[in-house]
């Protein structure tokens, strides 16, 4: 008889999956970019040395690394990926997993808090930066990426155009200036084990989703006048670096992204010349990856060497803290925000009363219509169904006999139970709305199509229930979306977007927050056909929300802001749209999460981004390579690791700091423009360092000013900073300490160096232990 469990573990021990070869930067400084054939072949002979004789004809690469680091992907045995992690040249080996993607007047809102207006400042900006957008492709004929009054492609662009089945040379412009694809992507982003090894659907650069286009439109696309969403937020759509080029990758498919697949982006668009990536895409927060096992991580950090500014979104995890991704320090970190708009879909009780609630809905009821009777769900629940269910419109607990022709109302206790699968019930038992009482994610207006549909909080719930309790026959109907400016209060931090701290504390993430509810951006017309008004054409914009939406939008600033000032590093960029960002809300008060709880460094990063700002910070911080491989070393890694991953000029020379490791060295030594320290102990003062250079005039003196919070003593020495011209540095220290009545955990604050004509505002956060 077979053993079965043994036949089970020959079965895992020989069971092919895709992994991820990461051999740090490239042999010889980067030479090997020169002649990629001769790298595959050392890859591919590398490869070879583990795979068994007999087995050698499925020795074959799925992606060869070698512009901006050195590597590939391959389907390996677990004991080849063991074999091949002792090589001397690797660094790591991890499995290509699955990562998930994120998911107008936007930009008119930011200028609006900036206090400034963009005509002479605006002017600066250049048409040479262009923006990289790692995604699900591009819908190229999108009015979006119309490339009149353009000028010459910049010549050090040299990327191509990739050609498919519906995707032509000619697709590509003077705005869209390069197209890729990957011949990877994955099926289900929930089945991660087989992700990397599903073909994709369509070799081509064209958006089949709908996301890559929203994003790429966001971060660059041209204006287009009198865009809307059915009627909904009309206005002139428009990219926040509407004059920069755009080239677009694509490695991501509806189900998500396969990790080798968006490496392999990251480093063609390194090779092609890209200024930033955008990229709107990350593990979840619950299976996050150590530095060097990131793919992300590692592709931004060879893309921080070669000059280029990686953007990432923070992720949909939150209000939990704990819950960022893409926190690696090289890595510009995105949260989301709200705007000045909402979505107000009204519900008109029979009584009269009028219930104000949100969300997206092209219903035909109307005031003068009849009305429908109203159901709480309880009152409608099928035979045998919980309460508990029926109330929040679980699937199969309602009633069709006792809902069809009705208003359903549900709450949202059950949080398994999602806004769309909830319509889906209502609809699927022939009620003709629905009202859903829930508090969470009200902040985000829900999508509905021509189903009515409305989002109240509880307190305006209870006034609904109330009514339905106190007649015999409720009736009501919810009437169609109007679109409300000047909402406020605006900015708040949204519910979805991730808190941190995040993978070390030693870093404050998220950097920076920027607009990601409810964002009108360009899409592909097929998309989203289920929310098409009746007798409506597919809209080439669509309406969506996520940190997503918020990567874009910084991107697109950091875009601005170089091609503004085209020699500062990409630290330099991330600087000065960090120690610029605003921090209170169109009401002139501190900004707050959409609980109502005042936000921190951990909601909002330094704050909302202000792009005009930006482009005159006054100061700088430049977080350099050196700064990043030590804080390797700090973090923990062994000097010979580090010293792989910085490549064979720099890694030569290069040794870890004296303590290394050290969390507490990370806040104290690593020249990042926010602090955190991860822990103050009473009696124990911790002690930071930070670097400044001089962007602004010559002769300036800056002087400090601190925010502390109740119970922190923070000192800044020297309380004033002098310098006789531009680009000169000054060097200051900040020191914590615990003083009378400070709380245990989490305070923030900030220091902030003004010369009376700018601000510089460094966002600090401290955990008293």
């Amino acid at each position: 008889m077979v053993n079965r469990a043994r036949f089970v573990v020959l079965v895992l021990a020989y069971r092919l999956l895709s992994y991820v070869v990461y051999m740090g930067s490239p042999s010889g400084g980067g030479a090997g970019a020169g002649d990629p054939e001769a790298v595959q072949a050392a890859h591919l002979e590398m490869l070879s040395s583990i795979v068994p004789s007999d087995e050698q004809g499925r020795a074959a690469l799925r992606q060869s690394y070698h512009h901006a680091f050195e590597g590939f992907a391959a389907d390996l045995t677990e004991k080849e990926a063991a074999a091949l992690s002792g090589h001397e040249r690797v660094v790591s080996v991890f499995r290509d997993r699955a990562l998930q993607l994120h998911t107008t007047r936007s930009w008119d809102f930011l200028e609006v808090q900036s206090g400034l207006r963009s005509g002479r400042l605006g002017r600066r900006a250049s048409g040479d930066v262009i923006i990289g957008i790692v995604d699900t492709g591009v819908w190229p004929e999108s009015p979006s990426f119309n490339d009149a009054g353009m000028g010459a492609v910049p010549t050090r662009w040299r990327g191509v155009c990739m050609e498919g089945p519906d995707f032509k040379k000619t697709n590509c412009n003077k705005k869209l200036i390069g197209a890729r694809y990957y011949g990877v992507q994955p099926e289900s982003a929930s089945n991660a084990s087989s992700a990397a090894a599903t073909p994709a659907v369509a070799g081509s650069p064209r958006d089949t989703v709908g996301h890559g286009t929203h994003t790429a439109s966001t971060a660059a696309g041209a204006v287009v006048a009198d865009a809307d969403y059915y009627g909904l937020a009309r206005g002139a759509a428009k990219g926040g670096a509407p004059a920069s080029r755009v080239a677009v990758y694509r490695a991501c498919s509806l189900g998500g992204c396969a990790a080798s697949a968006v490496l392999k982006a990251m480093d063609d668009a390194v090779g092609d010349g890209v200024d930033v990536i955008s990229i709107s895409i990350g593990m979840s927060s619950a299976f996050q990856s150590d530095f060097l096992s990131d793919p992300i991580a590692l592709g931004a950090f060879h893309a921080h060497q070669r000059g280029v500014l990686v953007v990432c979104s923070g992720g949909n995890d939150g209000p939990n803290p704990y819950t960022v991704v893409n926190s690696a320090p090289w890595i510009l970190t995105v949260a989301a925000s709200s705007i000045d708009r909402t979505f107000q879909s009204s519900i008109a009780l029979g009584n009269g009363a009028v219930v104000k609630g949100v969300g997206i809905n092209f219903s035909n009821q109307s005031l003068t219509g009849g009305k429908y009777p109203l159901v709480f769900g309880p009152q409608a629940a099928a035979r045998y169904a919980p309460v508990a269910e029926a109330s929040n419109c679980y699937p199969g607990s309602l009633d069709p006999q006792k809902v069809a022709g009705k208003i359903v109302a549900c709450v949202g206790t059950e949080r398994t139970v999602s806004r769309r699968v909830k319509q889906l019930v209502a609809e699927g038992v022939g009620a003709r709305g629905l009202v859903l009482i829930d508090d969470a994610e009200k902040d985000v207006p829900f999508v509905a199509g021509g189903f009515a549909f409305s989002q109240v909080g509880t307190d305006a719930g209870a006034v609904i229930l109330e009514y339905i309790n106190s007649t015999k026959n409720p009736t009501a109907v919810i009437l169609p979306t109007e679109d409300v400016k000047d909402f406020k209060p605006a900015p708040v931090v949204a519910s979805f977007s991730a808190r941190g701290p995040g993978l070390t504390e030693s870093i404050l993430k998220p950097d920076l927050m920027a607009p990601g509810v409810s964002i009108l951006a360009a899409t592909i017309p097929s998309a989203d056909n289920d929310v098409v008004p009746a007798g409506k054409k597919p809209s080439g914009f669509a309406i969506k929300s996520g940190t997503s939406m918020a990567c874009p939008h910084v991107a697109g600033a950091a875009a601005f802001v170089k091609s503004a000032h085209p020699g500062w590093t990409p630290s330099m960029v991330r600087s000065a749209l960090m120690t610029t960002a605003t921090t209170t809300n169109n009401l002139g008060r501190p900004l707050a999460s959409s609980t109502g709880a005042a936000a921190t460094g951990h909601d909002m990063g330094a704050g909302e981004m202000s792009p005009l700002r930006a482009l005159s910070p006054g100061l700088v911080f430049d977080t350099t390579t050196q700064d990043y491989l030590n804080f390797l070393c700090y973090f923990g890694y062994k000097e010979q690791l580090v010293r792989k991953v910085a490549g064979a000029g720099a890694g030569a020379r290069f040794a870890c700091p004296a303590g290394a490791p050290s969390p507490d060295l990370i806040a104290a030594a690593v020249n990042y423009p926010s602090i955190s320290v991860p822990r103050l102990l009473r009696g124990k003062p911790a002690t930071v360092t930070r670097t400044a250079i001089n962007v602004g005039p010559s002769n300036a003196t800056y002087a400090a000013a601190v925010e502390a919070p109740p119970g922190l003593t923070v000192r800044v020495s020297p309380e004033k900073l002098v310098f006789s011209r531009r680009w000169t540095t000054a060097r200051y220290e900040v020191s914590f300490d615990v003083g009378a009545g400070a709380s245990k955990g989490y305070a923030h604050g900030a220091i902030t160096w003004s010369d009376g004509a700018h601000s510089v505002r460094t966002a600090f956060a401290v955990n008293v232990i």
